[in-house]
């Protein structure tokens, strides 16, 4: 399984990379039988499409999952209908969408679309239910609920091990404060890719965002009510243009002892 951030700014696009957008792939046997890749997009804030096209041709997409429904996170859903349904080739398959119910009303507001357009040949709706987990391929993605002001989701993959040596997991949190069900959707995962998008000492606000430091406890399996598993490496994103990543890096190393980076557009982790 390989994580690829295609955007990792918070709240906006920004000078170095777009918001939100992470692709996940792994390989596994197909409806004939024959092995290839499947592709897995979690979120598409804006600029992400043009980037993501860089990475898959998104004809060979098999999975959405999109977190919330702030704009940060899915407006760049229009890019992508516009991509599947008005392609040269013609209109393409409808790709597996999977989110909060109102996703399909927030597309149609964004993109300025009457109630009436349901994006049947670009989309496949499917409203995300904690705990329910949906298999694309060799990949398990399983929704937690996140605490964020909306209808929010975290997101833990289960997919191969690229080194063949079994299974790897993986959790992305959305946007969210630090809450039980996010530890456990933490709980022990190979990678946490972890949103830091609040500050210690300079936003007091709770049940929005993560800081570096309860992404750090997140990952230190210290930031629910009973101890769970460390992650294995933690990766923090979502950090707005106007705040030095080394801030939150910082914050989370005083907490969590294990590998622990910044995200940026186009690194790439083989889990």
């Amino acid at each position: 399984m390989k994580l690829t951030i295609i955007g990792c700014t918070g709240s906006m696009s920004g000078p170095d990379a777009p918001a939100s957008c992470y692709l996940v792939q792994a390989r596994g046997a197909g409806p004939d039988g024959g092995e290839r890749l499947f592709s897995l997009v979690l979120d598409m804030g804006p600029g992400s499409m043009g980037q993501l096209l860089n990475h898959v041709d998104p004809a060979e997409l098999d999975a959405i999952a999109i977190s919330h429904c702030h704009a940060d996170h899915m407006v760049d859903l229009v890019g992508m209908h516009v991509y599947r349904r008005w392609n040269p080739a013609g209109a393409l398959r409808p790709v597996l969408t999977l989110g909060p119910a109102e996703l399909p009303a927030r597309l149609n507001g964004v993109n300025g679309s009457p109630s009436t357009e349901a994006y049947a040949t670009e989309f496949l709706f499917r409203t995300a239910v904690p705990g329910q987990s949906v298999r694309v391929g060799p990949l398990t993605i399983t929704p937690f609920t996140a605490l964020h002001p909306v209808e929010a989701y975290g997101y833990r993959v289960e997919g191969p091990a690229e080194d063949g040596s079994g299974m790897a997991t993986m959790a992305f949190t959305g946007d969210t404060d630090l809450c039980e069900t996010m530890a456990e959707m933490a709980d022990g995962v190979d990678l946490l890719l972890a949103e830091a998008a609040f500050v210690e000492g300079r936003d007091p606000l709770r049940g929005m965002h993560l800081t570096g430091r309860r992404a750090g406890e997140l990952a230190a399996g210290t930031g629910g009510r009973i101890p769970r598993a460390a992650v294995g490496h933690l990766v923090l994103t979502h950090i707005q243009p106007w705040t030095d990543p080394g801030i939150p890096l910082r914050n989370a190393a005083q907490v969590y002892a294990g590998p622990l980076e910044a995200a940026t557009a186009g690194a790439s982790w083989e889990l």
